[in-house]
């Protein structure tokens, strides 16, 4: 049987890179994007699933061996609210807690008063990102941390407790992302599946719109100081880069995934995302290329008005996802450089007929993966309103239309591109006044504090710089990923 796997496993390896180069395979590879799904398909509620991460674990391994998929994420409820109630994060409401418990967990947007960052605090988080997190934005985000915080010692959270709910929340983090590995292996010797992403992205602007100034905040912010915005994008542009480099995975076949939120039109107007949004994501995509990694372009809502934007990308440095855009324009003008996902709307997969799921698979693969470079997938993420019989239509369909009579060498080792420029040419640098990115007190600092070292001060400094490095992981990684 574990021969069996790993022989399936390798097929799906196969099928799933070649097409992500643009290229053909033997069939479709598919590749859904399901979250809430997994738990109604396993018998969970949303609350389980969000709260509690080893059965977000067993509701995804479930699906994965009871569908015939080649990739999936390992756990695509991604938010793991355990985390996010050891640190008192403000801006989700947690299934069972402040939202019925089966329904996905929410993002709470703030008002405009209420931001996690103040209009006039850019020149804060430019001079140093990593310090401005630490001391301005977590205090806010954190109801556990925040000093004007009610608590059950004295008026406000003791001391005591500000202290173990960091504690917690690094512990924590560490549990999580340690449970991945297992995940992963065990998707792939149980089932035969693939990892579909790896590693996190997301866009300096929609940083700042998301998680501190807020939409309402950034939208005056780009009337009143467009300058300090582009400004403060420069100044995240290299930790966010560092974040995806380092959580990427470093065989290099399978995409960074980048969630694409409000850089678009009409969130912003197209002389924004050509002044503020693409100046500042570009060079991280193509930092990521020249570094052996394709992005997943998961652009969520319409992109259409910015297609030409990203076929200035270098030819199969990205996977681009079609949600509500025009899956036949987008192929007309990315098709030819880079494949493409999705397009199956997920209202046709949650209240659709068999039919009706069939006939427009049908005409995707028709439109768009005759030549190969397509994976199917619905639109958007799928939570639990899609239909088990609707997503196993389409899942049966797409093995028995989507194969190919001929397809490309199986080759999933794209190392070989000769592309791709030396990384040492990167226009994205650190400003010297700044520390780079993945740093919280440089070494040079707790050198000057040690004093005399009798011993080994390159093992002093490696271990140091190690410990440190977690520091700045754990902040990074809840701005972008929780």
């Amino acid at each position: 049987m574990e021969t069996n796997m790993e022989k399936l496993y390798a097929e799906r390896l196969a099928r799933y890179t070649i097409a992500m180069r643009n290229e053909m395979p033997d069939m479709i590879p598919i590749r859904p994007f399901v979250a809430e799904f997994t738990a109604k398909y396993a018998g969970f509620t949303c609350q389980e699933v969000t709260h509690d991460f080893n059965k977000a674990f067993i509701a995804a391994r479930k699906c994965a061996a009871d569908f015939d998929w080649d990739a999936v994420v390992a756990n695509m409820v991604y938010v793991w609210t355990g985390l996010t109630e050891a640190i008192g994060l403000k801006y989700y409401g947690v299934p069972g807690i402040d939202v019925p418990p089966d329904t996905g967990f929410q993002y709470r947007e703030p008002s405009e008063e209420d931001a996690f960052m103040k209009a006039d605090e850019y020149d804060e988080l430019i001079a140093d990102p990593t310090a401005f997190l630490y001391n301005v934005w977590l205090p806010r985000v954190s109801g556990e941390i925040s000093d004007g915080s009610v608590g059950s010692v004295g008026s406000v959270r003791s001391e005591y407790r500000k202290k173990l709910a960091l504690v917690k929340g690094g512990m924590a983090m560490m549990q999580y992302f340690g449970a991945f590995g297992p995940q992963l292996e065990l998707l792939r010797t149980e089932s035969g599946t693939v990892s579909a992403i790896a590693g996190i992205l997301k866009a300096p602007f929609d940083i700042l719109a998301d998680k501190l100034r807020g939409y309402i905040g950034l939208t005056m912010d780009m009337v009143t100081q467009p300058e300090k915005v582009l400004r403060a994008c420069e100044a995240l542009m290299p930790h966010l880069c560092h974040v995806a480099v380092t959580t990427a995975d470093p065989s290099g076949q399978f995409p960074v995934g980048f969630w694409m939120h409000r850089g678009c039109v009409p969130f912003i107007s197209g002389g924004q995302f050509e002044s503020h949004y693409w100046p500042t994501l570009k060079p991280i995509i193509e930092e990521l290329w020249r570094n052996g990694h394709q992005t997943l372009f998961y652009a969520e809502g319409d992109w259409g008005h910015h297609l030409d934007a990203f076929a200035e990308l270098p030819d199969a440095s990205i996977v681009y996802h079609v949600d509500r855009g025009d899956v036949f324009e987008t192929h007309r003008r990315l098709g030819h450089k880079f494949c493409l996902s999705g397009g199956i709307p997920n209202s046709l997969l949650a209240y659709g007929t068999h039919d009706q799921v069939r006939e427009c698979a049908k005409n995707v693969i028709d439109g768009v993966a005759r030549d190969g470079g397509y994976i199917m997938d619905a639109s958007a993420i799928m939570q639990n309103d899609t239909s088990i019989e609707n997503l196993r239509a389409l899942t049966d369909f797409t093995r028995e239309y989507g194969g190919y009579s001929s397809h490309s060498s199986d080759r999933s080792d794209r190392s070989d591109r000769s592309d791709r420029s030396d990384p040492s040419d990167s226009t994205l640098r650190t400003p010297r006044s700044a520390l780079r990115p993945g740093v919280c007190i440089p070494w040079d600092v707790k050198r000057r504090e040690i004093g005399t070292i009798s011993g080994d001060e390159d093992l002093v400094r490696r271990v140091w710089e190690e410990i440190d490095s977690l520091g700045n992981t754990f902040i990074w990684q809840l701005l972008v990923s929780f």
